[in-house]
């Protein structure tokens, strides 16, 4: 069962090394339209688009890693008054319904994706970018790694397996 959480949360830590590199991305992406713009008096609108393009990414694989890393949002000032057995039962429960939602956007983005990707969708602005398909398809990817993730974090708890080694 460790090896089997291991590897999910290998998917999850994956994901989330990826969107870091694409905060790194768009932080040199920012800067070099910035520079463009006030330098050179010069912009491209693939340039802004691609910005808020990137932010998808960074916060659909972002959640999963966060959860992976510990650093969900969580009412600490009463979890940590709890005994473990209900501290666990509280991220069992919790894990499930990260599955549940995550299982349920997942189910509902797919054919909105499907849709995108059957008209060609692009960016209605000259210039734009084209494959907008692309970025939606990012939604359910993204929820599926965070039903992913839950289920890992399900799996750890009712085990009680052994606390993860550096995230």
């Amino acid at each position: 069962m460790t090896q089997f959480v291991q590897f999910l949360e290998a998917i999850v830590r994956g994901f989330g090394f990826l969107a870091a590199w694409v905060c790194v991305a768009l932080v040199l992406l920012v800067a070099g339209d910035v520079f463009a713009r006030y330098l050179f008096r010069t912009g491209a609108v693939w340039a802004q688009e691609l910005q808020w393009h990137l932010i998808s990414p960074i916060a659909l694989f972002g959640m999963s890693y966060a959860l992976l890393s510990g650093e969900q949002v969580r009412v600490d000032v009463l979890y940590e008054r709890f005994s473990p057995l209900i501290q666990r039962g509280i991220e069992i429960l919790g894990g499930l319904l990260l599955i549940l939602l995550g299982v349920l956007l997942v189910k509902l983005s797919l054919p909105w994706v499907e849709m995108s990707y059957m008209r060609g969708e692009g960016s209605p602005n000259p210039g734009g970018l084209p494959y907008r398909f692309i970025l939606k398809a990012l939604i359910p990817l993204g929820f599926g790694l965070l039903a992913i993730q839950g289920l890992a974090h399900v799996l750890r708890h009712a085990f009680a397996l052994p606390p993860r080694s550096g995230t």
